[in-house]
This record gives structure tokens, C-alpha cells and sequence, in this order.
């Protein structure tokens, strides 16, 4: 009785095109062969992934051109699975924009998982976010959740929470931005009542701390068309918590694929 239900959630779960909005790849501690392997379990069809740029370090030129490199060699061993985002430190303006165009020519179709070796509201990332508002194609930025007066130890000084992104937003209205892993830690409840009214913030839904309500708190604030199926490694979790949240069929098909694609096709990258 226990496998029969097993086997039909998990028929449910397949049921479901899904784009996995904010993922990773290294060489080390998110490798290639596990990212598939789970997607192949849970029916994940297209990873956006990254080789970000670690918290705590310089983040000098070569090291985000090896990584984008690293992400551009995964997307050509896997076109059908893995596309990839920039990564780069805006205190090197100039290498950042030349990294940008080897890298959307390489066919990477947006920026991120941008750390917080500059918060996403400094002046630094002007340029930066005026290049992808261009090019059409949203910004994948690191969150500590949280108020701006209760930061983790974790992260560094400069990290952007969910105030920041609510000006940068106001700032460029015309730009996409995607904050990062709601379920990262921290007070998302706050995140999410934050970004209320912010129609150019996408949030997605990825990380291992995901409380029974998360999502179906996020949709009371955020709403169905701004949410982001991502599992950030934490797959199972990922995909479980979208069906434990109250959601519709047709609220699962926008989250867990649509609302991505929809993002895609603005650039003329969209999956189908």
C-alpha cells in the first residue's frame, strides 16, 4: 500500500515539465553527475546553472572567467540539459562587461548566482544590470534573508537582503531580478511581505530550510506569477515542498516551469 502511494506521487511529480531555476555545478561539491542524476529522478528537464564565486574571497577576474569556463564546458557536454548564468564581481568593470558578452555568446542567458562581494543596490552594478535590462535576460542575486540590521556570520558584511532589492527594483523597472533561495534560512516571511510590491523581483523557492508553509505563504505575498520552482542541491526538497503547498494544477505548471520560460522567451531563449 505504501509503494502504491509512493509510486503515484511520483507519477504526479513527472507529470510536471520543470525548470530548475537556481542551480550549480563545480567540480568538487556540486558535480555534474549528481545534478543529473537527480534530475533525471525527479523529472527537472533544464538546470540554469553557475560555478558562483565563493563568499569571503576576492573574487578576482580569473577566478570568475575559470568558472564561467567550467559552466560553459557543462552546457556544451549537456545542451539539452544545462544552460548557464554569469558570474562576476562588478569591482572589475571592465573584465565584468567583456565576461558578459563571451558568455552570452557562449550561450549563457543571464547573470548569476551573484555573491555579495558587492551588495545588488551599490552603484558598481549599474552597468551591469543596464547590460542585462539590454539584453532582456534577469539577474540571479544571493540573499541573506533578513532585515537590514540582522545579518548572519555566515555572510559577508556587504550582503544584499531584501530592502536592497526592493530599491535596486525601483531603481530599474525595466530590469529582472531574481532573489535567491527563500528557503536559504532566515526570516523569509520578511523577505517575502518585502517584495509585495516589487513586480520586477522574481523569488525563488530553492533551499534546505523549508518550513511547512513556505510556499503557500510566498504565494499569498508574492503571488503564482513571480515565484520560481529551484532547488539550489536540495532537491528532493525542492520538489516535495511543491506538493505539500496548497497550489492548483495549473499554479504548479506556472512555478515549477512556465514563469522561467516566460522570462526566457523575452530574450528568444525560452525551452519550447
Amino acid at each position: 500500500n505504501a509503494e502504491s502511494k509512493d509510486e503515484d506521487l511520483m507519477k504526479e511529480v513527472m507529470k510536471y515539465r520543470k525548470i530548475d531555476a537556481h542551480a550549480h555545478v563545480d567540480e568538487s561539491n556540486y558535480k555534474v553527475e549528481v545534478n543529473l542524476d537527480f534530475a533525471d529522478r525527479l523529472g527537472i528537464e533544464k538546470l540554469m546553472i553557475s560555478d558562483f564565486l565563493r563568499p569571503f574571497t576576492e573574487g578576482a577576474p580569473d577566478d570568475f572567467r575559470a568558472r564561467n569556463s567550467f559552466a560553459i564546458k557543462c552546457m556544451k557536454q549537456h545542451p539539452d540539459r544545462f544552460t548557464g548564468t554569469v558570474v562576476l564581481n562588478p569591482r572589475y568593470q571592465k573584465e565584468s562587461l567583456e565576461e558578459i558578452k563571451r558568455c552570452i555568446d557562449a550561450g549563457m542567458v543571464g547573470a548569476g548566482e551573484l555573491y555579495n562581494q558587492v551588495n545588488i543596490n551599490d552603484p558598481l552594478y549599474y552597468p551591469i544590470i543596464e547590460r542585462f535590462i539590454d539584453l532582456k535576460m534577469i539577474i540571479l542575486m544571493h540573499s541573506g534573508i533578513g532585515h537590514t540590521e540582522v545579518k548572519s556570520f555566515r555572510e559577508p558584511e556587504n550582503v544584499s537582503v531584501p530592502q536592497d532589492f526592493v530599491e535596486i527594483a525601483k531603481r530599474y523597472p525595466e530590469a529582472m531580478f531574481q532573489f535567491a533561495h527563500i528557503g536559504g534560512g532566515g526570516d523569509w516571511e520578511y523577505a517575502c511581505k518585502t517584495l509585495k510590491d516589487s513586480p520586477n523581483v522574481y523569488v525563488d523557492v530553492s533551499g534546505s530550510n523549508n518550513e511547512g508553509n513556505m510556499i503557500d505563504f510566498a504565494m499569498k505575498y508574492i503571488g503564482e506569477d513571480r515565484l520560481l520552482f529551484a532547488c539550489d542541491y536540495s532537491f528532493y526538497q525542492g520538489v516535495g515542498h511543491m506538493f505539500s503547498a496548497k497550489l492548483t494544477d495549473a499554479q504548479r505548471r506556472k512555478i515549477f516551469f512556465e514563469n522561467y520560460n516566460n522570462i526566457l522567451r523575452r530574450s528568444g531563449n525560452n525551452v519550447d
